[in-house]
């Protein structure tokens, strides 16, 4: 699955992105470069914080856990 990050150069110098996707992905770099691997970096700590929800909220119970390929 592909992501589309939409950077804007702020009023300070700093580069500022966001995941289209997933709007609550957002971070900061002084270059391009930075910012996006920070915005990824946001990303992947994103789905680590949800995963601990989710773990805690099946804690206990029986359930099926199937990983999946998203395609597009």
């Amino acid at each position: 699955m592909k992501f589309t990050i939409l950077i804007e150069k702020s009023t300070d110098g700093w580069f500022v992105g966001q995941i289209e996707e997933v709007p609550s992905a957002i971070s900061q770099g002084k270059t391009i470069e930075e910012c996006i691997a920070n915005v990824i970096d946001a990303l992947y700590e994103i789905f680590a914080a949800n995963r601990e929800l989710i773990e805690i909220e099946y804690q206990g119970k029986s359930v099926i856990k199937e990983s999946v390929q998203l395609a597009g």
